[in-house]
């Protein structure tokens, strides 16, 4: 599955909307990132800060699933967007 950048920043942003619905999935981004409320608010265009939202979201399995489920998005779409913003590696 192929994406332009423009497409993997939507899935990126969707997953951050994701994030942001609930206090607790944002809370333990914010932690586990060491990210405050602020940053998310100043860099949530900034291609760097989505890949990172990518890289937290593809590394809890359960997270990912609830998060294509609940968005009705192929499962593959945000590993595939992830490989179309900046620092991906080969094998994301």
């Amino acid at each position: 599955m192929k994406l332009e950048r423009g497409q993997a920043e939507a899935v990126a942003l969707e997953a951050l909307t994701y994030l942001a619905q609930d206090p607790d999935r944002l809370g333990s981004f914010l932690v586990q990132t060491g990210i405050g409320p602020e940053q998310v608010r100043e860099r949530y265009s900034d291609p760097e800060f989505l890949s990172g939202i990518l890289d937290y979201l593809l590394s809890d399995e359960s997270l990912l699933i609830a998060f294509v489920e609940e968005r009705g998005m192929e499962p593959l779409l945000p590993a595939a967007a992830r490989r179309e913003l900046p620092g991906a590696d080969a094998e994301v």
